[in-house]
């Protein structure tokens, strides 16, 4: 593992106690940061919680609710004071439908999480980052919002947008040190493959030149870059880690 130094920063992850958060936030704390997790699976975080030692926090938020995601902020900050590294990891899927087969409840909530959630903790970290004039923000997309899944509009949709606002956040806030960049990763194999059916999880996978999914540690490699202070000029970026599926 190569080193990156995050000693004294405080990263605040949200939906990290699995899959890829959990992984994003194993290499944080290797790399010296204290993190916070804001998840909304309270038995499962505070499960995943008890290995990962002493500079490991939880806070129990749902961050389809603004007003969750202010009170979250509220109880992070007495504890930790400030917030230099944000990576906005929650996420769902939705069901593998056409569009016109799509039952509209369950885009609204594909919506509300993946859009709509982080939007506020955007909306409210930025305000302490700014007031330190630091921070990284790492917002996770998905080549799906490059290309778009078919039988998956609304995530394809809701990535798209995520891409679209690290661009406008990132100019918005280039006058300050607050880098906000995203990356599109290819599917990676987490506890989300139980949202996707398997044929939609097989045209995942032969869309991929290197012909295998991507591991979380890869992409947590990439994220944790992406929070350092050697991320210093690059601002409203989208990376790619697709696998050569999507090299722009």
């Amino acid at each position: 593992m190569n080193q990156l130094d995050l000693v004294g920063r405080h990263a605040v992850v949200t939906g990290g106690a699995a899959g890829l958060g959990f992984a994003i936030t194993q290499r944080l704390l290797a790399s010296g940061a204290e993190v916070t997790w804001w998840d909304r699976a309270v038995p499962a975080m505070d499960s995943a919680a008890r290995n990962l030692g002493e500079k490991l926090h939880c806070v129990a938020v749902d961050v389809g609710d603004h007003s969750s995601v202010v009170e979250a902020l509220r109880q992070t900050l007495v504890r930790c004071q400030k917030v230099d590294i944000l990576v906005n990891c929650a996420g769902v899927t939705g069901p593998n439908v056409k569009l016109w087969d799509y039952p509209p409840e369950a885009w609204l909530q594909v919506m509300q999480v993946n859009l709509n959630g982080l939007f506020y903790c955007c909306r409210e970290v930025v305000a302490v980052m700014r007031q330190h004039n630091y921070g990284r923000i790492v917002n996770i997309a998905s080549v799906a919002g490059k290309e778009g899944n078919p039988n998956a509009s609304a995530y394809s949709a809701s990535k798209a947008a995520v891409i679209a606002l690290t661009k406008s956040l990132g100019k918005e806030l280039a006058g300050y040190d607050i880098g906000v960049n995203c990356i599109t990763p290819a599917a990676a194999k987490t506890a989300m493959f139980a949202q996707m059916t398997q044929s939609h999880i097989d045209y995942m996978l032969s869309k991929i030149p290197r012909a295998r999914f991507v591991n979380v540690e890869e992409i947590a490699a990439l994220v944790a870059f992406c929070a350092s202070a050697d991320c210093s000029f690059t601002t409203g970026a989208a990376f790619d880690i697709s696998g050569g599926r999507a090299t722009y």
